[in-house]
C-alpha cells in the first residue's frame, strides 16, 4: 500500500493550497480517510477526517472554517483544500485511512507515505 500526497509548497499567510493524496495497492472506498500534520518538535495531529459515506466531515478546531476535506472514490483520491493559511499551519501533511468506528479520533488511522510539506510565510 502506498499513499502519495502532493500539492504542498510555500505560500504567504492568507493564501490557499489544495493537497491531494492518491492510493496505490488499496481502494479508498471502504475506508474513512483523514489528513494529519506534524510540525517540527510536535506530535502528529488529525486535522480533518471524512467517513466512508462522505458524510459531514470532522475538523480540528484549529482549522475549522478554513480547511475542507473531500474524497473522490472513482479517482481513489482524497483532497484537502486549505484556505486563509496561517504561519502555524506550517507542517508536513499526511493522508491516512481507517476502519475504526471512531473515525473522528486519530487512533486507528494508518498513516503512510512521506507526506507533503506546507510552509506558510508570515
Amino acid at each position: 500500500v502506498q499513499l502519495q500526497a502532493s500539492g504542498g509548497g510555500l505560500v504567504q499567510a492568507g493564501g490557499s493550497l489544495r493537497l491531494s493524496c492518491a492510493a496505490s495497492g488499496l481502494s479508498f472506498r471502504p475506508y474513512h480517510l483523514g489528513w494529519f500534520r506534524q510540525a517540527p518538535g510536535q506530535d502528529r495531529e488529525l486535522v480533518a477526517a471524512i467517513n466512508r459515506s462522505a458524510g459531514k466531515p470532522h475538523y480540528a478546531d484549529s482549522v475549522k472554517g478554513r480547511f475542507i476535506i473531500s474524497r473522490d472514490n472513482a479517482k481513489n483520491t482524497v483532497y484537502l483544500q486549505m484556505n486563509d493559511l496561517k504561519f502555524e499551519d506550517t507542517a508536513v501533511y499526511y493522508c491516512a485511512y481507517s476502519q475504526n468506528v471512531n473515525w473522528r479520533m486519530s487512533d486507528g488511522y494508518n498513516v503512510r507515505g512521506r507526506g507533503t510539506q506546507v510552509t506558510v510565510s508570515s
